[in-house]
């Protein structure tokens, strides 16, 4: 048997126990770094740092405060609020009680907020804020099951017997623990691997949320595995910012305590560029949106500059693809990663122009990010490569406890999400479709049996619905949703998320791309930009002043966005191309319901809510 086997075949049955085993090994180092806002509104965010030791104590008074309240073993605990430090310890105290998880996402509406409560049949709430808390008081008389609810943030919250803060939890917790010092280490002890830890309620693109049963085997599977990659170490540090309520930033919490690095928690945004330089990370995880956002904001600043600047950048641009496809394609055939020698002198002097400036954004640090949830478009992640931005795309559903595939380091290739993680099987389905079996695959859909034996085999296989192809050596190439392949009304059979991310890579513009086409006898596209690029762009073609809504309503942008569309075209099959587009008078966003939480288009409400374009883009032509 390998090491990598015995790593993984050994583990024990919960990431609770792999916390106590991190805990013992390395008391004194550093676990997580988190933000605390100066005192000065305008100063920069002070950083604290918190040892395992210290992250411990809070864990464990979290846990011994929910024991108290009542919570039994595999009883669920709802977590709904941002990224944040208290959001790990939360949940690891959950976990450390022998509880479950729930998560929901802070930006969920009361309605959904208490369909997941009482679906999920949550006993405590721990919310963010008083706003958090406010969608649970509102519908109260509709969750029976819930007791307590716990506040994060006490501001403007007043104490009850139904209601108490954080820190009166982890008093209270701490003065139990003083009266049973060995709780926790009981409760942890007789957690078997079957037992559930995580509720994670699906965003999905139609209908109500479903519950994914995850065990904890999953997650210590998943820590095991993440580990056994060799891609992390103890002496990375990792920038976590995406949204722990989904599958992707709560796994990257189990692979941070196998490993023992330090995490830096903060899931503001809005704060990415300004923490990026402060935190230094050596790697982090993100989602397509951010790269194609940082993309575009590097070409517009470029354009800003006049037009000699943005000459450089875009043969600069070039450059860097051409590097990253010789490299890649170098070491694939020969195991280094080498260019030409007339090539790697021009990457040379792009490197001192314009490279170094973008690594030097991200912190100067950073060996490789971690891409998933949603295809990269491969132009883009060539140009990162080229600049020495090694973005490594990985793919998993909340179904597959996130990591299923990810790409190994320095054999990493473009356009793929890479290789299986040890232990997980993959096979390709007559039609194309990914399935996959292993350790990370969840138990079921929480109270669904119906809808969990469509997808889950009794052999074990479980139905991606996502279509795909492997090279011969193990690689996987997602090309789209089974349910999302268009087909024409002439038969052809079109992968809109392919043609979607080719744009991304062509527009330095766009912010959010629809193709639509099935059953019509063209494509057509709803586009929407992106708000700073093209209010830059506007400020220097005569439309200075005007509001987002007008700018895209010019015909000036519309001729601008018109051009990339026709180069778009040229590189596309006759029946791909689109013929017609329109600009949406706004971005697509999380609030409206348009994108799901971790950023993914929700097609059918996009196609519903922008109907009367998709009509009148079609409207004389001789299918209607």
């Amino acid at each position: 048997m390998s090491d990598t086997q015995t790593l993984i075949e050994n583990r024990p049955p919960s990431v609770a126990a792999l916390f106590l085993e991190r805990v013992a090994a390395t008391p004194d180092a550093e676990a997580y770094r988190y933000p605390v806002p100066s005192a000065s509104s305008e100063g920069p965010d002070d950083w604290k740092s918190l040892s395992w030791t210290q992250a411990a104590d809070r864990v464990y008074a979290i846990a011994a405060g929910l024991i108290e309240l009542g919570v039994q073993p595999e009883q669920r605990v709802a977590l709904a609020s941002s990224t944040r430090v208290e959001w790990i310890l939360a949940d690891l105290g959950i976990m450390c009680a022998g509880a479950a998880t729930t998560t929901v996402y802070p930006q969920t509406n009361a309605e959904e907020s208490a369909f997941i409560l009482a679906d999920s049949e949550s006993k405590v709430l721990i919310a963010e804020d008083a706003a958090q808390l406010a969608k649970a008081r509102d519908k109260r008389g509709d969750l029976p099951e819930l007791t307590h609810v716990v506040v994060i943030d006490p501001v403007g919250v007043e104490s009850s017997e139904w209601v108490l803060t954080l820190a009166e939890l982890e008093t209270r917790g701490a003065a139990y623990l003083e009266k049973n010092p060995d709780l926790v280490k009981e409760k942890v002890g007789a957690i078997t691997k079957e037992q559930l830890a995580t509720l994670i309620y699906t965003s999905g693109t139609t209908g109500r949320p479903k519950g994914v049963r995850l065990p904890h085997d999953n997650w210590s599977y998943m820590a095991k595995a993440i580990a056994a990659t060799g891609l992390v170490g103890q002496e990375d540090v990792q920038y976590l910012w995406l949204p722990l309520a989904h599958v992707f930033g709560k796994v990257l919490t189990s692979g941070q305590i196998e490993v023992g690095h330090v995490t830096a928690v903060d899931g503001r945004v809005d704060k990415i560029i300004e923490n990026l330089p402060v935190v230094q990370p050596t790697y982090m995880a993100a989602v397509p949106r951010i790269f194609e956002k940082v993309y575009n904001g590097v070409a517009a600043k470029a354009r800003a500059g006049g037009g000699a600047k943005y000459k450089i950048f875009q043969w600069a641009a070039g450059v860097s693809r051409e590097y990253a496809k010789a490299t890649q394609d170098n070491f694939r055939r020969t195991g280094t990663a080498s260019a030409p020698f007339g090539l790697s002198a021009k990457h040379k002097v792009a490197d001192a122009l314009v490279y170094a400036k973008i690594r030097e954004a991200f912190g100067g640090n950073l060996r490789a990010c971690v891409s998933g949830s949603a295809a990269l478009a491969p132009e883009i992640g060539f140009f990162f490569a080229g600049a020495g931005i090694h973005i490594l795309e990985g793919y998993g559903l909340t179904e597959s406890s996130a990591a299923s595939f990810v790409n190994p380091g320095e054999a990493y290739r473009t356009g793929t999400v890479g290789k299986p993680l040890p232990g997980t099987e993959v096979r390709i389905a007559d039609d194309g479709e990914i399935l996959l079996r292993g350790p990370g695959i969840m138990e079921g859909y929480h109270g669904l049996p119906e809808k969990t034996a469509e997808v889950l085999e009794s052999d074990g296989w479980f139905h991606t619905g996502d279509i795909g192809e492997l090279s011969p050596d193990g690689y996987l190439r997602i090309t789209d949703r089974k349910k999302d392949l268009i087909k024409t009304s002439g038969g052809k059979y079109i992968a809109p998320a392919e043609v979607e991310g080719q744009f991304k890579a062509v527009c330095p513009y766009v912010s959010n791309i629809l193709v639509h086409g099935a059953d019509r006898n063209f494509c057509t596209a709803l586009i929407s930009l992106d708000e700073p690029s093209i209010l830059g762009w506007a400020a220097d073609n005569g439309l200075s002043g005007k509001s987002y809504a007008e700018v895209v309503a010019a015909p000036a942008t519309v001729e601008l966005i018109d051009g990339y569309v026709k180069t778009l075209n040229e590189g596309l099959q006759r029946w791909q191309t689109i013929k017609k587009f329109k600009l949406l008078p706004r971005d697509l966003d999380i609030e409206h319901g348009e994108l799901t939480p971790s950023l993914k288009l929700k097609r059918p409400v996009v196609e519903r809510e922008y109907k009367h374009l998709i009509d009148e883009m079609y409207a004389g032509s001789r299918e209607v």
